[in-house]
């Protein structure tokens, strides 16, 4: 599905491609503090399938609990989370923050990870599998 979005502030905005169907909510510790909420929602992509149309974003680096990097990419003027992903020359996917996507009400989440950390009440949103880890 092509999405497109950008920051609150209009400074940054987008282009990519995702799959509907791998939607997810994260609960993990380091989502909810960056994120300044209980969770975050993610709509995971491969990094050729985003890009930037207008602006150029700050970039966060962050090691998880694993030891992994994350780079945690967001609007330098508005402060709007836009995505994480892998350090360049890295594997992994990019995941855009589902709040900046345009289309979003159309992306509701099919699978919640890190539940061990969630809290009770937040638990159930995606009606989907849950993991207590990030599923492999």
């Amino acid at each position: 599905m092509k999405v497109d979005g950008g920051c609150h502030c209009g400074a940054l905005t987008y282009e990519a491609e995702i799959d509907p169907e791998k939607v997810l909510i994260c609960h993990c510790t380091d989502c909810q503090q960056i994120s300044g909420s209980a969770f975050r929602t993610v709509a995971p992509t491969p990094p050729d399938n985003f890009r930037f149309l207008t602006g150029t974003p700050t970039v966060y680096v962050k090691v998880g609990d694993s030891g992994n990097k994350r780079e945690q990419t967001f609007c330098p003027t508005c402060g709007t989370p836009i995505y994480s992903k892998s350090p360049d020359g890295e594997p992994g996917m990019l995941g855009i923050r589902v709040g900046t996507i345009r289309q979003r009400d159309r992306l509701p989440p099919k699978l919640e990870c890190f539940t061990r950390s969630a809290h009770d009440w937040a638990l159930g949103l995606s009606k989907g599998r849950q993991f207590e880890k990030m599923p492999v």
